[in-house]
């Protein structure tokens, strides 16, 4: 059985169990909370060792064809223009089809999210760089850079690191494996992740205050992701069939709607373009790692709509379009340091919008959204891994790095 229908069937199969489950049981949502962070660790529990060896070896090879700095050029130009219009597209949307009013909705809760860049960028370089490998396997960008620094390195005498590239590209190969078994049993672990967020779905549509809301954010990314991000792929030369990619890719996009997780979805992304478009490791781990850290365009674009539908709610003041522009700046902005929160990318973002926009004037308004939450991570997650997807198979096929498969081979 193909991987993308096991996916499908465990998902269909929890968010019935959801949907059958009494919603308001805090011991049912207790329980649930505790399988989803077991169902989370199993899901992220291989993508350390297989990021840093794939993408070690990934940094050797490129180097060798001195092609490393341009591909990275490459992939921050389609990083940021990707980003740019996702962002503007969903802010124009909601000026053309704004939602219903949010009321203000009582909240005991004051927790704080915050991003925090300078206390990302020291842990890039601890005092001891092999202490990277130790740590919980949330924050992936000092992982790339250890594998960046070892993959250069690799490269200064390679008389001395033959046996260290083959040990190194053995166990790139061997942890890519394990990393695929575990994608092979996600669609028994989305039952438990599309029960959770079933029952999380059924209370924000009993409060029906955030119909309107959902709506809006759930057509405009299937419409994005299904129909324009596709329609993008003509441009390329020679021609390829856009349908054909978006079904080699139906796999990481239902992981990522129910886990809200980018490094859930990391294995079960670098399996399906390996296997279903031939893409080279090289290429494609390269490409996962940069934009699963920089392209995070889908969750603050999530985030400007979210904002722009409180101004609207709390404030009679018509939004001008330098404000527009600046929201969605600011929310650019924001995409770029998302990197240390994979499972809560959106809300982050809409935190920082608040605490940063109009001099923190609306710095507790992202409470009123809280009952939401779930939602908003799910459909930023599932946009930034579509762009992730759609964006290295562009970057592979454009330079080379692809050796197409047939439609049955797909997994």
């Amino acid at each position: 059985m193909k991987v993308w229908v096991k996916l499908l069937i465990g998902s269909i199969l929890g968010m019935t169990i959801g949907f059958l489950l009494p919603a308001e049981s805090q011991a049912i949502q207790s329980a649930f909370e505790w399988l989803k962070e077991l169902a989370l660790g199993i899901g992220r529990y291989a993508v350390v060792p297989v990021l840093v060896f794939s993408l070690t070896i990934a940094v050797y090879e490129l180097r060798m064809d001195e092609q490393f700095w341009p591909f990275v050029l490459k992939h921050f130009i389609l990083i940021t223009a990707a980003s740019f219009f996702v962002i503007f597209s969903g802010i124009l949307v909601t000026m053309m089809f704004t939602p219903d009013r949010i009321p203000i909705i009582p909240n005991e809760t004051s927790e704080v999210f915050n991003i925090n860049p300078a206390a990302n960028i020291l842990e890039i370089f601890p005092s001891n760089m092999l202490s990277i490998l130790g740590g919980s396997g949330i924050y992936l960008f000092p992982v790339c850079m250890f594998a960046f620094f070892l993959g250069m390195g690799l490269n200064y005498d390679r008389n001395y690191s033959k046996p260290v590239i083959s040990f190194i590209d053995s166990l790139s190969r061997i942890f890519y494996h394990v990393a695929s078994f575990f994608s092979e049993i996600l669609g028994f672990i989305l039952i438990v992740l599309s029960a959770y967020w079933a029952i999380r779905f059924g209370i924000a549509l009993q409060a029906k205050v955030f119909t309107s809301l959902i709506i809006l954010l759930g057509v405009f990314s299937i419409v994005l992701c299904f129909g324009i991000l596709p329609l993008f792929l003509y441009l390329l030369k020679p021609k390829v069939n856009p349908w054909r990619i978006l079904y080699g890719y139906l796999g990481p996009a239902i992981a990522s709607l129910f886990s809200g997780d980018i490094n859930f979805s990391i294995p079960v992304l670098q399996r399906h373009s390996k296997e279903n478009f031939g893409i080279r490791r090289r290429s494609s781990t390269l490409s996962i790692a940069l934009f699963s850290t920089f392209c995070r365009g889908g969750s603050a674009m999530v985030a400007a709509i979210s904002f722009i539908v409180l101004i609207k709610s709390y404030s009679h003041i018509q939004i001008s379009f330098i404000e527009l522009f600046a929201i969605g700046f600011h929310s650019l902005l924001i995409s770029f340091l998302l990197a240390r929160h994979p499972g809560q990318g959106a809300f982050i973002a809409l935190t920082a919008l608040c605490f940063t926009y109009g001099g923190g004037e609306y710095k507790t308004w992202y409470l009123n959204l809280m009952p939401l939450s779930f939602y908003l991570i799910a459909i930023g997650t599932f946009i930034d891994v579509m762009l992730n997807a759609f964006g290295s198979y562009v970057l592979a096929r454009t330079n080379g790095f692809i050796d197409e498969k047939n439609l049955v081979h797909y997994i």
